[in-house]
């Protein structure tokens, strides 16, 4: 079987201990996390983990399995076969000598970014967007010089629901 990429979309209790819990299910039983990422939702006592992970179908619904046997899991949604809205943030800190910025700027511009820090030799650069989006922009960027990195992982909610 052909193994493949899998946002989820994991309702939880915003308690402590309820992270720790999924991660180690999944360290526990080999699964790899691509990408994680937690914050409250709209109901104070209840978070949304948005978590990437790749597998097979099998290994998919063993995980989906397992988390629901978790006590503090409300609700787990596989998005991938679902239409959904996906969007990462980057923040890329690049070299900007003096004959270079011009062309950085322009690249920014092109991705609908914004430079939030300047320095001597540097910018920082914010850029949100589907995974693609910010893999072509580092693309770009590479050949002036990229000197750091930080993503936030994916997040994630479903069209019409």
């Amino acid at each position: 079987m052909t193994e493949k990429r899998h946002i989820f979309s994991i309702l939880v209790d915003n308690k402590p201990g309820v992270l720790s819990g999924i991660v180690g299910l999944f360290s526990g039983r080999g699964y790899n996390i691509e990408s994680l990422c937690v914050a409250e939702t709209n109901e104070p006592d209840v978070s949304r983990i948005t978590m990437v992970s790749i597998g097979d179908k099998p290994v998919i619904e063993q995980i989906k399995k397992q988390l629901y046997k978790l006590i503090n899991v409300i609700k787990v949604n596989d998005l991938t076969e679902t239409e959904y809205v996906q969007r990462e943030l980057v923040l890329i800190k690049v070299t900007a000598k003096q004959d270079q910025r011009a062309e950085i700027l322009r690249i920014v511009d092109i991705f609908r970014g914004k430079i939030v820090d300047v320095g001597f030799e540097h910018y920082t650069i914010e850029v949100t967007g589907p995974v693609e989006k910010l893999a072509a922009i580092l693309k770009m960027l590479k050949p002036m010089g990229i000197k750091d990195v930080a993503r936030t992982g994916n997040i994630a909610l479903p069209r019409n629901q």
